[in-house]
């Protein structure tokens, strides 16, 4: 199968051809949705309700969960919640998608951008600790591609300063670190449920809280600052006191999410097999290495499969010309104007910032897949 070599333009699914993503919709989410759309709720109602309680239940006991439009409602969320404001200074990876540091320039706050380390694309806690002054009001990490950051250091250097560790768990439903639930140990983690993460509501995002106080605010912020509990229930006195936002779930998405987690377990373990495969099949060749695939204290949640290769452009386009598509998905944050322009001080992203590929890795890639695309990757490129 060829395809034109002088741009790689986004794949069409079709025989033959292996793509980079592809939603994960269950049967199961079809008659779940449909008996929404035939009930009274199809807006924020009892399905909201029960898919917060479930999601906590499963991946952050003793949490509660605040369901959401987006992501990045979630984390524009956790960051009011965080007080910061205008003028704040914030430390935040710049490998990640924009959606991570956006809310920042929603607010006034200022972005100290942090390197990465370069096995991982996660956040490096050594530049981290080099950055943190006394106008950083957060830290915030990315575990990139579902691999967890190095907590204990990240939260070591919060707990000197007296800050929270925000983490965007947006790749990482499932992941656990030292035995722990990803979204069960910082005061704040947030959850994507885009259309190609885990499980998806079409689009939607979760925020957990392992600060009960906070959740009559969060609840609050997320329908326009008002008590909706008090004014169903008839007893609202009619003010609003804070800024708030439309940033609810429906019961529509919730249907679909509930649908969804009923067979996460299976899931998350396709995807580990898949990754297991990429690791065995790309051992020893030379020239490429999978990121992020030696910690045994942590369990990856294999949303992404990312590269390290030498002559990417070359390889991708191999792929492509046999049917496989590759991206490098995400980008390092101050390529982009509304940041403020590139940095000068992040040694690593500049070293792999020309030589990290992801890899198709979802619900739709079969083993046997897998060992063709290590088999067109041995060839050579």
């Amino acid at each position: 199968m060829k395809h034109p070599t002088h741009d790689m333009p986004l794949m069409r699914t079709a025989p033959g051809t292996i793509v980079l993503f592809h939603p994960y919709v269950p049967e199961a989410a079809l008659s779940s949705v449909a008996d929404t759309l035939a009930s009274r709720w199809i807006g924020q109602g009892p399905k909201v309700d029960l898919f917060e309680r479930t999601f906590a239940n499963r991946f952050a006991p003793r949490s509660s969960a605040i369901a959401v439009g987006s992501g990045t409602d979630a984390l524009h969320l956790a960051y009011i919640l965080a007080g910061l404001k205008p003028g704040d200074e914030v430390i935040a990876p710049v490998f990640t998608c924009t959606a991570t540091n956006i809310p920042f320039l929603y607010m006034g706050v200022r972005i100290r951008f942090a390197d990465v380390q370069a096995d991982t694309l996660n956040i490096d806690p050594r530049h981290v600790k080099d950055l943190v002054n006394e106008k950083t009001r957060a830290i915030v990490c990315v575990h990139y591609g579902g691999l967890p950051c190095d907590l204990d250091e990240l939260h070591s250097i919060a707990n000197q300063w007296g800050i929270p560790v925000i983490e965007d768990a947006a790749h990482a439903l499932g992941a656990t670190y030292k035995g722990r639930s990803i979204g069960a140990i910082s005061p704040m983690t947030m959850f994507s449920f885009q259309a190609i993460k885990h499980i998806t509501t079409g689009d939607g995002g979760m925020l957990t809280l392992t600060d009960s106080s906070l959740e009559s605010a969060a609840r609050r912020i997320r329908w326009f600052g008002i008590d909706r509990e008090a004014k169903q229930n008839g007893i609202w006195d009619n003010d609003i006191t804070e800024i708030g936002y439309k940033y609810q779930m429906t019961d529509i998405g919730a249907s679909m999410g509930l649908a969804a987690l009923e067979s996460f377990d299976s899931v998350l373990y396709h995807r580990m097999q898949l990754m297991e495969e990429y690791k065995h099949g790309l051992q020893g060749i030379p020239g490429i290495s999978v990121l992020g695939s030696d910690y045994a204290d942590r369990e990856h949640a294999c949303w992404l499969c990312t590269v390290s290769v030498e002559s990417r452009r070359e390889l991708q386009r191999k792929l492509y010309e046999h049917g496989v598509e590759t991206n490098q998905v995400h980008y390092r944050n101050d390529r982009y104007s509304i940041f403020g322009g590139r940095r000068v001080d992040l040694p690593n992203m500049d070293r792999i910032e020309d030589k990290y590929l992801v890899l198709p890795l979802h619900h739709k890639v079969s083993l046997e897949d897998v060992q063709h695309i290590c088999d067109l990757i041995r060839g050579g490129w």
